[in-house]
């Protein structure tokens, strides 16, 4: 069971840790603040000391806080924060204006999917490419938007394992939190699945041909024609009319 469900009785630090990471995150504690002292917290969530503190050493395990004797607990700095551990990164999404969450993203999909296509262009072997072939035939074979989501999700991925390079391939897994949100919002466009399996194409092509320049290339065509798109439905959302 991971942090971001409500978590029982049983797990009351499950929830300790979900409610104070979010708070970091949305900046209700800020980085330098002290949290409220141990019998404060002990008796707003009405747990042991030894509850609290594991759910302590689960907020330090993530970069959030430090725990200093004599001092208490003390939000880190952002650049601090491990932002690829899953929960996290899923608080982040989940405290960030759609607009900026989709910015922050985009940025870092450029920086990092047409360099990664362009390596598995060059590098892929011939059972990394035939895994990005299912992928794409998982996409194509898909009736809905919700049908769509996973195979879309596995493409992207698979192209950062098919590059060999072991902390790409876990960058690529870690992004998929992100881009899962992010496909589900381009999703509503009213044309998403004709629009994004011909960009999608593109990619493969030429991974399939070992061309690294096309391959990063297509790569950047998908993410402007992705950013295009978002920008139509958060549009949209912020005049209906």
């Amino acid at each position: 069971m991971g942090y971001r469900e409500p978590p029982d009785r049983k797990s009351m630090h499950s929830q300790i840790v979900r409610d104070v990471g979010i708070r970091i995150v949305a900046g209700s504690y800020k980085p330098g603040d002290l949290l409220p002292p141990e019998p404060s917290l002990c008796a707003a969530y009405e747990v042991s000391r030894s509850v609290l503190r594991e759910a302590t050493r689960v907020l330090v395990a993530k970069g959030l806080v430090i725990s200093r004797q004599r001092t208490g607990v003390i939000v880190r700095p952002r650049s601090d924060w491990h932002l690829l551990d899953p929960d996290v990164l899923y608080w982040l999404i989940q405290t960030r204006p759609p607009a900026e969450f989709v910015e922050t993203l985009l940025t870092v999909r450029r920086i990092f999917e047409p360099a990664a296509a362009a390596l598995a262009a060059e590098v892929a072997s011939a059972q990394g490419v035939q895994a990005i072939v299912e992928a794409y035939a998982g996409m194509e074979a898909a009736q809905t938007p919700e049908e769509l989501l996973e195979p879309d999700l596995a493409f992207h991925r698979r192209i950062a394992q098919a590059t060999g390079n072991d902390l790409l391939a876990y960058i690529g897994n870690m992004l998929s939190l992100a881009l899962r949100e992010s496909i589900k919002l381009s999703s509503r466009h009213p044309d998403t699945h004709a629009l994004s399996l011909p960009r999608h194409k593109a990619i493969l092509k030429a991974i399939s041909n070992r061309n690294p320049r096309a391959a990063r290339r297509a790569a950047l065509v998908q993410l402007e024609a992705t950013r295009k798109d978002l920008s139509e439905i958060l549009d949209r959302d912020v005049d209906p009319a």
